[in-house]
């Protein structure tokens, strides 16, 4: 596996045909000079020692050395070796509500925006544990497939929106066997899955999902977004409306995801706009008993760049000793 520890200098690979581009127009301007003095035959005869043939052949080899130092300073890295590498922690899935209800400006700047952040957060204080993120609406698929990748798992949650999901809904139910499918075949003891959404359950029976997990060895933790007295739902710059042409306003029902979390075994918190609540319920994730957990990782990366660093020098070595002029040979020939 080659890893590029400052890829962002690759981009400079992009100069390589702009030189090509410069020189020759820097032809294009010599001959109108050259023109401007005579015949051009003449003035050619008259510089016998220079080689045009030459200068293409310098700007090949000096385009090639600029590619292998282009690719030396991005220090391409090999992994030396594998490693088994074993840990101890939770299995947790994220069940995210991408229903067009969180955008509902309960929060600043909105429900689903403040969720996301509030998940990053909780990834930045993970060590050994596994994450995964579902998201639903009307139905539901994985994001994040269950993984130690934090890096990766900030950068999914970036992407989401509530256009991720088309079908829209509060699918909660199908969201929570989705997570339960999630889980690696290793996990068997520290599992849990924490459902984030505001509770409007229109489709089906999470409380009855919730229940076969709990049967499973799998706690449902739920967290209710909103509030009981709702909000309105902006889209588009204006406000949702039913076919009847009155504002939808979206309300916080506890009561669902109270019965979901006691079915689950779980918790339920309502998030604040300061404390979000998700640090009480991981807290009690941490009660559980740790699972171990095995994975084959690269470790100890090998630098590669003196290789491509000295294939330059070389290179450029050859660019400089090769010179524009013709041979004596072809000078003085009779």
């Amino acid at each position: 596996m080659i890893n590029f520890a400052q890829a962002q200098y690759l981009f400079l690979i992009l100069l390589i045909p702009v030189f090509f581009l410069l020189q020759a127009l820097v032809f294009r301007l010599r001959t109108r000079r050259i023109r401007k003095f005579g015949d051009e035959e003449l003035v050619r005869q008259l510089m016998p020692s220079y080689s045009k043939s030459k200068v293409w052949v310098r700007l090949v080899l000096f385009s090639i050395g600029f590619f292998f130092f282009v690719i030396g300073l991005s220090r391409p890295q090999i992994g030396a070796k594998l490693r088994e590498h074993e840990t101890k922690g939770a299995e947790i899935m994220i069940v995210l509500d991408v229903s067009n209800s969180m955008l509902a400006e309960d929060y600043s700047p909105n429900r689903l925006e403040r969720a996301k952040l509030a998940i990053s957060r909780l990834v930045d204080k993970l060590r050994d544990d596994r994450i995964g993120l579902v998201v639903f609406a009307g139905n539901s698929f994985v994001q994040l497939p269950i993984t130690t990748d934090y890096v990766s798992a900030k950068m999914f949650m970036g992407s989401i929106s509530t256009e991720s999901v088309p079908i829209q809904g509060t699918a909660i139910g199908e969201a929570i066997n989705t997570a339960m499918r999630s889980f690696s075949a290793q996990s068997e003891k520290s599992r849990a899955i924490i459902v984030i959404t505001d509770g409007e359950n229109h489709e089906d029976d999470p409380v009855a999902a919730a229940a076969q997990a709990a049967e499973l060895g799998v706690r449902v933790f739920t967290i209710g977004v909103g509030s009981p007295e709702g909000k309105p739902i902006p889209m588009d710059g204006e406000l949702l409306k039913d076919k009847d042409g009155n504002i939808v306003v979206t309300r916080l029902d506890e009561s669902v995801l109270q019965e979901v979390a006691d079915a689950g075994n779980g918790l339920y918190v309502r998030a604040g706009n300061s404390e979000f609540g998700l640090n009480p319920i991981i807290d009690d994730i941490r009660k559980m008993e740790d699972e171990k957990y095995s994975s084959i990782v690269f470790e100890e990366y090998d630098e590669q760049f003196m290789y491509f660093m000295g294939i330059a020098l070389l290179f450029f070595v050859i660019e400089m000793l090769i010179g524009e002029r013709r041979s004596k040979r072809h000078l003085f020939k009779r």
